[in-house]
């Protein structure tokens, strides 16, 4: 008898839901910096993450936005935070919200979600837009990937 009660209690046990892992807890922040394609700054596509800002790169972070790679927000604070969504977009990810402010200087106020080292942010809502306040075309030129030389 024991034996069977220990396979029934195993199996119920097996057979019970497991319970959810615990939600990140939010906290309410504001922060100011620039709405950046995820994909370039990361993977230095641009030259590097000090490269891959400003109006320089304002075309590629366009048409990444456009394609669906997720858009963050370089603090000035120096971090970087995903945003999952921006002033209820549910399509925030690549949608018009999006490409309105790729590349702006915003200050944005929501809730910041912390996990795993990465910092999620949804955006209740963009309380400032400054638009392109960083001008790098001197630097990086005006297509993304190319610096336009100088003449000789």
């Amino acid at each position: 008898m024991p034996k069977l009660l220990l396979k029934a209690t195993v199996a119920l046990l097996c057979a019970a839901p497991l319970a959810p892992a615990a939600a990140a807890e939010g906290e309410r922040v504001t922060i100011t910096g620039e709405a950046i394609d995820t994909w370039c700054y990361f993977s230095g596509v641009m030259g590097g993450p000090d490269a891959v800002v400003g109006s320089a790169h304002h075309t590629c972070a366009l048409w990444c936005s456009a394609g669906g790679i997720p858009v963050g927000l370089l603090g000035d604070d120096g971090q970087v935070y995903m945003v999952l969504k921006i002033e209820g977009d549910d399509t925030s990810n690549g949608g018009d919200t999006q490409l309105a402010i790729a590349s702006h200087q915003i200050t944005a106020d929501g809730m910041l979600y912390k996990r795993d080292g990465i910092n999620y942010l949804v955006v209740a809502e963009v309380v400032a837009d400054d638009d392109i306040v960083r001008m790098t075309h001197e630097d990086f030129g005006t297509v993304p990937g190319f610096a336009i030389p100088e003449p000789k």
